[in-house]
């Protein structure tokens, strides 16, 4: 169903509920995605109805589009849930997107104060809750126009790389860590490891073998449980398909001794390539360091394609620190509709101040117990 209500003499809300109008959005969507400089790949067409067709059901979309004269000019892809009896507007993606955001064309500044009215005029929320937004995203931008309260707390760590070749970022790397490391980078070239691109028609084929691959890595390791699921497979497959077609993904194989031993799914935004998910026989390990063998080909990517930044995506665990870069936090929005979201930002709040009092006792628990 579509609802349309007049903003002003050139500008119109409308409203779009139903995964089957989603879908005939394709087009303008992704024009509107190359008009939003701080678009990802996670807001892409391709991404969000994939994500929803698999995810979306039994929770209540609601497209909130802006029009000038008929043309997209924002979109606010969203969803309501209820969070301890309150009800929270959520965008499409969930947990499987590293990045979330809204897309606001660019030039206009008047439109980020127009996509909030209409968000606030939808009806049935409490709190509308953006849990990875990136810096300098659209969303930044729509909090500052936003005429109630609002919260920002931290989310997830990224590191990020510059978008140099391996060999030239390692020549920086002072000490045993850069020496370590470049010595790793010479098994990897001297290792005879076939690297191929993936065509999107084989796209379905290559993610089942990333996601087997994956499973086998992690096997008894605490694996994150949703990427062994069915409908991740379902939507990984779909999604990944259509953005190695659009090029905003690059999936990779690579070959020893004639079988495929490791396959890497790096997502290609507008100013970054970032490593989504990758999945590598156990047995490669006896032969190269696997983390370098994938960089070196991402970092490749992001120089040959201009991109300034490699970003290895959430979190910030040592086998990402180890290669220097900085560390890019994300933050979480919270913008309220009614006083009910007061409650929600102080029980989100809270939980933050929890996990980091845990992350520090296990720093301080670390040190007392001393090197083992």
């Amino acid at each position: 169903m579509t609802t349309t209500i007049r903003q002003a003499p050139d500008l119109a809300t409308e409203i779009v509920t139903g995964s089957g109008r989603l879908r005939a959005l394709a087009g303008e969507w992704a024009d509107l995605h190359d008009r939003s400089p701080a678009a990802t790949p996670f807001q892409s067409h391709a991404w969000l109805s994939s994500w929803w067709e698999t995810y979306g059901h039994g929770t209540n979309l609601s497209a909130v589009l802006l029009r000038r004269r008929g043309r997209l000019v924002a979109a606010a892809p969203v969803m309501t849930v209820r969070r301890a009896g309150l009800r929270v507007l959520r965008p499409l993606g969930g947990d499987q997107s590293d990045y979330t955001d809204v897309l606001i064309e660019d030039g206009d500044p008047d439109l980020p104060a127009a996509l909030g009215r209409a968000l606030a005029g939808l009806p049935g929320w409490d709190v509308l809750d953006l849990p990875e937004v990136r810096p300098g995203a659209d969303a930044e931008r729509l909090v500052a126009a936003w005429p109630g309260r609002s919260w920002r707390l931290p989310a997830s760590t990224c590191v990020e790389l510059p978008g140099v070749p391996l060999h030239q970022l390692l020549a920086g790397l002072p000490g045993k860590n850069g020496t370590k490391l470049r010595r790793e980078l010479r098994r990897v070239d001297d290792a005879p490891i076939q690297v191929r691109d993936v065509p999107a028609a084989e796209a379905e084929h290559a993610v089942a073998r990333l996601l087997d691959l994956h499973a086998l890595q992690w096997r008894g390791r605490g694996i994150n449980v949703e990427h062994t699921r069915p409908r991740f497979h379902a939507h990984l497959t779909r999604a990944a398909r259509r953005l190695v077609d659009e090029q905003q993904a690059r999936l990779t194989e690579y070959q020893l001794d004639g079988r495929i031993v490791a396959v890497d799914l790096a997502v290609v935004g507008k100013d970054f390539v970032g490593g989504y998910l990758y999945g590598t026989h156990p047995d490669l390990r006896a032969h190269v360091d696997v983390v370098t063998l994938l960089l070196r080909t991402d970092l490749g990517l992001a120089h040959g394609l201009g991109r300034p930044t490699m970003s290895l995506l959430r979190g910030a665990e040592s086998h990402k620190t180890k290669w220097g870069g900085r560390l890019a936090v994300s933050n979480r929005l919270l913008l309220a509709r009614t006083p009910a979201a007061t409650v929600y930002a102080l029980a989100a709040r809270a939980r933050v101040g929890a996990r980091t009092l845990r992350g520090r006792w296990d720093v301080l628990d670390r040190v007392l117990r001393g090197p083992r």
